[in-house]
């Protein structure tokens, strides 16, 4: 399976995927690093992959044809709903 997963899932989730063999795009350390979701969107559209994010916002793309978007929480993302916004978000 083809997927990008967001600069927020942990990398021990993305070792495991590629050992599975899924083929998994992980944008950190790349050019593409700091990507915004439009953009995030766009790679995941153009390459026909499964998108693994924790950003709820792109359940916005939940009705239109797409490869797949998985939303996932994890511990960290508890952790930081928990102590408030994060990064200065409100």
């Amino acid at each position: 399976m083809k997927i990008l997963v967001d600069e927020n899932i942990p990398r021990m989730t993305v070792n495991r995927l590629r050992e599975l063999g899924h083929d998994v795009k992980d944008i950190r350390g790349t050019a593409d690093q700091g990507l915004g979701d439009p953009g995030l969107w766009i790679v995941a559209m153009t390459e026909g992959r499964l998108l693994i994010t924790t950003d709820k916002g792109f359940t916005e793309h939940r009705g239109a044809a797409h490869h797949g978007i998985l939303i996932v929480r994890t511990w960290a993302t508890e952790r930081r709903g928990m102590a408030g916004p994060a990064h200065g978000h409100a």
